[in-house]
């Protein structure tokens, strides 16, 4: 866990919120499909606009994921080699 003053992050607190986000979109998504008829063409490019933010956050936790395992990786063989 990170600690900065006024500032706590750890990788629970990042998964959950990503989970509510992508639950957000979901319910926004199926509220749209329910009435159709009604959507106006700004609700269709707000929800694009979600799915891709929601797309690039989850990007960016899988490429802090694989940085992390990088690092467990290489600190391993540093260990193995002494």
């Amino acid at each position: 866990m990170s600690k900065l003053p006024g500032v706590t992050l750890s990788f629970s607190t990042l998964i959950k919120n990503y989970q509510r986000l992508q639950s957000e979109l979901v319910e926004g998504i199926r509220n749209l499909a329910s009435r159709m008829s009604e959507a106006t063409p700004g609700q269709f490019l707000l929800l694009q606009f979600q799915m891709a933010s929601v797309t690039q956050i989850g990007e960016s936790i899988s490429n802090l994921i694989s940085q992390v395992n990088s690092v467990i990786n290489n600190a391993v063989r540093a260990q193995k080699t002494q």
